[in-house]
């Protein structure tokens, strides 16, 4: 039998038949780990075979740094193939242990054969997450009409001044952006009908183009986007930063609903807000058309007005208008649920903002392809 010391914290035993006594003794704290680290490094040097038995009754004080330090020696044994046996370890301790050494387990090794099924585990992960997605939407939806059925048995616990307010936000002081970039979108649309036009003699029927284009698809189409871009944005980005500063908390702590205080005059809002800004939208685009026609084709702007009241009825601009609110109720709906999805992190502000805009603006699209193709089945 051959014993090696080494301090007083740490001593080895070689016995016969290869195997190996180890007894930790006194205090393992971040105070010793200087001198405890050559310690470890010796121990697993002298051991490098047979069993391993680590005594541990002569231990008075661990914290994370010597559980580190006892789980490396361990570990090391392990890893050579030796079996290691524990004793004596208090049992104020052994959690620490315990926990220091799954944080030190490696993840298994990846199957060899884990691409075939990579595509496969790929859908069934986005399947699920548009699972989730549908039904957060839906919840959303069923708190919001359940807060609108509660005011309107209650009228006096809507919050007029907070709609307002956020009327002026996304209504009134959205209406210079919307009127500029639906000119410029009305007037590029000219322009690009009269340049095509103009090669079979055409070029009065860009107002045909341009008008019934406008009012029935693009406008409210361009207005939405815009308004899932700023809005949905906006109420995504202020609910996500009131859930982080527990300010939600605090309401429903007050016996306030959240969805009513605060989500639905934002969806008030928008839906009154948008049908508006889609019909200045449109005059502004017909606006841009008939400068367009004017100066680039050398239409005069009476016979640019006479061809619009030949071209379009009343019913385009009533198919582009019945659009509007489902579109607003889309957006806000996805803008406040994927704010009130937000944890307690910037990054995952962020990230619900841009999923936000991203979903609005998928879902207004597939809304107006819908919408298209129910115009169409009733001849509108």
């Amino acid at each position: 039998m051959t014993v090696s010391a080494s301090g007083d914290h740490l001593r080895w035993t070689a016995l016969a038949g290869g195997s190996t006594s180890i007894v930790a003794e006194g205090s393992w704290t971040v105070a010793t780990v200087a001198g405890l680290d050559p310690l470890v490094q010796a121990a697993s040097d002298a051991s490098r075979s047979g069993a391993v038995a680590v005594d541990l009754h002569a231990v008075s004080t661990v914290d994370t740094f010597g559980a580190c330090l006892l789980d490396r020696l361990i570990a090391t044994a392990r890893a050579r193939g030796q079996t290691v046996s524990i004793s004596g370890l208090p049992k104020g301790y052994s959690g620490l242990l315990a926990a220091v050494e799954r944080v030190g387990l490696r993840e298994p090794a990846a199957p060899q054969n884990a691409d075939r099924f990579a595509a496969v585990a790929g859908l069934g992960r986005g399947l699920s997450n548009t699972a989730h997605d549908v039904t957060v939407f839906l919840t959303m939806l069923g708190a919001i009409s359940a807060a609108a059925g509660r005011l309107i048995r209650h009228p006096r616990r809507f919050r007029l001044t907070s709609a307002v307010h956020q009327l002026d936000r996304v209504g009134f002081q959205a209406i210079p952006i919307i009127a500029l970039i639906t000119l410029l979108i009305g007037a590029i649309v000219a322009q690009q009908g009269i340049f095509n036009f103009r090669k079979f003699g055409a070029e009065s029927y860009v107002v045909d183009l341009v008008g019934i284009l406008v009012l029935r698809e693009l406008g409210v189409l361009v207005v939405a986007i815009m308004v899932a871009g700023r809005s949905g944005s906006s109420y995504t980005a202020e609910l996500g930063s009131m859930k982080m500063r527990e300010e939600i908390d605090a309401l429903r702590t007050m016996g306030l609903d959240p969805v009513e205080v605060l989500i639905l005059p934002r969806i008030i809002a928008l839906v009154v807000a948008l049908p508006c800004l889609a019909f200045i939208g449109a005059m502004a685009a017909l606006l841009g058309g008939g400068l367009v026609a004017w100066f680039y084709g050398g239409m005069n702007p009476g016979i640019y007005l006479a061809r619009l009241r030949e071209a379009v009825s009343v019913t385009h601009l009533e198919v582009g208008l019945l659009k509007a609110p489902f579109m607003a109720l889309v957006i806000g709906v996805v803008a406040c649920a994927e704010g009130m999805r937000v944890q307690g992190s910037a990054e995952s502000l962020g990230l619900r903002t841009t999923a936000s805009v991203v979903e609005s603006i998928f879902l207004v699209i597939v809304l107006d392809g819908l919408f298209a193709m129910i115009f169409a089945a009733i001849g509108m």
